[in-house]
């Protein structure tokens, strides 16, 4: 397993991270959660994602009997907070409350003293930044958390965040956590570069398009029988899933082959060759998905295949840049 510093800060991550979106606490039992945290940090993964909105709470609470049993020294913890978490008005957002009380919430669920990456899920419109930045460098003083990043956050409140932080004195978000995969380059034209120029290293999410880079599919129509496109989670996929894209993704089986390696693994290699990307997390529903993704920590590919793999899947790949 490689690891890379996070932004510019001295925190180094496993390159290969372990998520838990969809997956913990859900329909994926503790033992099965239990033996694939444990098989990740057999293979060196150090960095662990989740977030509080994670099956309402379900996947911190069933991460956090498991974490005791690794070295919480050797752990790079990472959780968010954002979404509505109740009914009431201040059960959601950027408030200084809410994130005080999701905080604390977080770290009983995990069973935890502190969190070592908290990340803003989403960009907070309705609450002034400052009052979110100033927040998080309040729980940077106070030991409550290491480090903050955000999440889906645009070129343009990356750099804000960054200029008000650093104007202030405050402790600056080292970390973006953005969609980010062959299939979904959006962020390629405006968000990397931002951060390659503010110091903020990348933690991206849905690196192998919700598992249409694994090879998987190969029918838009008839997906296989107890896969994430066959099951309630299958409209998150529309933006993929169709027999284009499908048999575009054929088309790489045999650059995998000439890189010996597997599709997924040649599919998160493809997202480290970006040097503002740190780490690719991959959610895992049994303890082989782990060894097989945990594998692309230490490919080395030659960039020529990586530029077939893109000559193949420009034509089906939306480039547009993200600017929500």
């Amino acid at each position: 397993m490689h690891y890379r510093h996070l932004g510019h800060s001295g925190l180094k991550l496993s390159v290969v991270g372990l998520g838990s979106w969809l997956t913990y606490g859900g329909n994926i039992g503790a033992q099965t959660a239990r033996d694939c945290v444990l098989r990740a940090w057999e293979h060196g993964i150090n960095f662990i994602d989740t977030a509080n909105v994670y099956a309402r709470g379900g996947a911190e609470e069933v991460l956090g009997p498991i974490l005791k049993e690794l070295n919480r020294d050797a752990l790079v913890l990472a959780t968010k907070v954002y979404f509505p978490m109740g009914d009431t008005v201040n059960e959601r957002g950027l408030s200084r409350k809410h994130i005080h009380d999701q905080l604390h919430h977080s770290l009983r669920r995990l069973q935890v003293d502190y969190i070592d990456l908290y990340q803003c899920h989403r960009f907070d419109v309705t609450t002034p930044l400052e009052e979110t930045c100033e927040m998080m460098n309040d729980l940077v003083r106070a030991g409550k958390i290491l480090y903050w990043g955000v999440s889906e956050w645009n070129a343009d409140q990356i750099a804000a965040a960054v200029a008000l932080c650093r104007a202030r004195g405050w402790a600056v978000p080292i970390s973006n956590q953005p969609q980010y995969s062959a299939l979904w380059r959006r962020i390629e034209e405006r968000v990397l570069p931002a951060c390659e120029q503010y110091g903020i290293g990348n933690v991206v999410w849905s690196p192998l398009a919700m598992g249409i880079l694994t090879g998987k599919y190969t029918d838009a129509k008839n997906p296989p029988a107890g896969t994430r496109a066959a099951g309630a989670n299958a409209d998150m996929m529309e933006d993929y899933f169709t027999q284009p894209v499908l048999d575009a993704v054929q088309q790489l089986q045999p650059l995998a082959q000439q890189a010996d390696c597997t599709l997924a693994q040649l599919a998160l290699a493809w997202c480290l060759r970006e040097r503002a990307v740190t780490s690719v997390i991959v959610g895992a529903t049994k303890a082989s998905h782990v060894d097989d993704n945990a594998k692309a920590g230490s490919l080395h590919i030659d960039p020529a295949i990586f530029a077939e793999m893109n000559r193949i899947l420009e034509p089906v790949t939306p480039r547009e840049p993200y600017l929500s």
